[in-house]
């Protein structure tokens, strides 16, 4: 176990991983309360979600070839950024389009983002070390996810969707660039 957290590629996958899925379940989770909190119908809310839903499955059809292509880390740095331009979409407006349009890219960035990460992960540890290294992936990714789904409602009642979009940019800041760092690195 030690080995694997001294791995800076395995922990990269991990980063990537509790980053891309975290910050989804994060907005994905106030999304709703603030569509409605700014007028949007309860309608109009199940909606966004999903479409929101299908945006993250869809792409699942051509994002393991375009990891075969570009590379894991392109993929993944890819998904992390078109997360923060979700965000920056949600904070350009509080009408239906900009909600629509903001959850359906976080829905892309997660499918391209999480996907990348998961095969990161399985390429950076040995057979032997399988079932630990995704196990304590596992662990981190949706222990991470279940917390944040907890706090993102609690901080969109106290603060707002602003600051909840406004949260994901260090977060992608952090992974990202040692991603870019690394996917130069292969050219």
């Amino acid at each position: 176990m030690l080995q694997l957290l001294a791995s800076p590629k395995y922990m990269l996958g991990v980063a990537a991983g509790v980053v891309s899925y975290g910050l989804m379940s994060f907005v994905m989770t106030a999304a709703p309360l603030a569509m409605v909190g700014c007028g949007h119908s309860i309608d109009h809310a199940a909606w966004g979600i999903q479409w929101h839903v299908l945006a993250m499955f869809a792409p699942s059809l051509v994002t393991g070839k375009l990891i075969a292509r570009f590379g894991k880390e392109k993929v993944t740095a890819a998904g992390l950024i078109i997360i923060g331009i979700s965000g920056a979409v949600a904070l350009t407006g509080l009408d239906l389009r900009h909600f629509f349009i903001s959850l359906i890219l976080l829905g892309i960035g997660w499918n391209f983002g999480f996907i990348g990460a998961t095969a990161m992960v399985a390429a950076a540890h040995t057979e032997a070390e399988r079932g630990r290294a995704q196990g304590l992936n596992d662990f981190a990714v949706f222990g991470t996810v279940a917390a944040l789904s907890f706090f993102s409602g609690a901080l969109m009642q106290a603060s707002g969707w602003h600051l909840i979009n406004l949260m994901m940019f260090p977060f992608i800041a952090i992974v990202l660039a040692p991603l870019v760092w690394q996917a130069a690195r292969r050219v």
